[in-house]
């Protein structure tokens, strides 16, 4: 069975692509982008399968 671990990460509407790009390369996939707690901010929601050794 897979696992996983999660993060949350906040991003700034203006880096948005460079932040989720920088994840991406360390294997984290985008799961899904809620409004934050302002309008300039997004919380991504972010997954990476924990890989057995």
């Amino acid at each position: 069975m897979k696992k996983f671990e999660y993060s949350t990460v906040p991003l700034l509407v203006h880096a948005t692509k460079e932040i989720l790009d920088s994840w991406g390369q360390d294997g984290w996939e985008l799961v899904q982008v809620v409004p934050g707690l302002n309008p300039e901010n997004l919380v991504a929601y972010l997954k990476r399968e924990i890989t057995q050794s």
